[in-house]
C-alpha cells in the first residue's frame, strides 16, 4: 500500500507491507536510524518520536496509521544554527553514556520542555517514566533535562 507521510517537515510518499511498523519505516525506508529499535515490547521507548506532535513509542504504530500524519524524529532536534538545547545539555551534563536510549529521551525531554519550560525534578522524571535507560541511573538524565530547561531559557532571552 502507498502512503504519505510528512516526516521531520518533508512530505515522502513510500510503498509499504501494511504490517510495517513506524519504526522501521523510518529506519529501514527512510534511513532515519537515529530512532533506534530496542525491545520490540514497547517497553523501553528507545523509539520514541514525536505523531503529530505527541511523543509514541513507534514500535507501537502501524506505518499504515501515519499516512497523512506529521513524525518528527531524534534528527530534526538540530538545526543549521546548531545544537537544540536538550542535545547539548545531554553532552555537557552526561545525560547519556551508550546512548541507546537517547533518541527516545531527547524527544521526551524535548516534548517536555516545549510544554512545562521550568519543570520540577519530579515532573521530568514522570515524563521519562516510559523509557529505560541501563546505563546513567537516570539523575544524569534528569539534570540533562532541568540544564536544558535553563538553556533554553538562556537563548530565548538573546533571542
Amino acid at each position: 500500500m502507498q502512503i504519505t507521510v510528512t516526516v521531520n517537515g518533508a512530505e515522502r510518499t513510500v510503498e509499504v507491507e501494511p504490517r510495517l511498523l513506524l519504526v522501521h519505516l523510518l529506519r529501514d525506508h527512510l534511513g532515519l536510524t537515529g530512532t533506534h529499535w530496542g525491545c520490540d515490547t514497547s517497553n523501553c521507548g528507545t523509539c520514541v518520536v514525536w505523531f503529530d506532535g505527541t511523543p509514541v513509542k513507534s514500535c507501537t504504530v502501524l506505518a499504515a496509521m501515519a499516512d497523512g500524519h506529521e513524525v518528527r524524529t531524534v534528527e530534526d532536534l538540530a538545526t543549521a544554527d546548531g545544537l537544540d538545547p536538550i542535545q547539548q545539555a545531554f553532552s555537557d551534563h552526561h545525560g547519556l553514556q551508550c546512548g541507546f536510549c537517547t533518541p527516545g529521551m531527547l524527544m521526551t525531554g524535548r516534548w517536555l520542555l516545549d510544554r512545562n519550560p521550568d519543570p520540577s525534578e519530579q515532573e521530568i522524571r514522570e515524563a521519562i517514566s516510559g523509557q529505560v535507560c541501563r546505563c546513567t541511573g537516570y539523575q544524569n538524565i534528569v539534570r540533562s533535562v532541568r540544564a536544558a530547561a535553563e538553556l533554553s531559557q538562556v537563548k530565548g532571552a538573546r533571542a
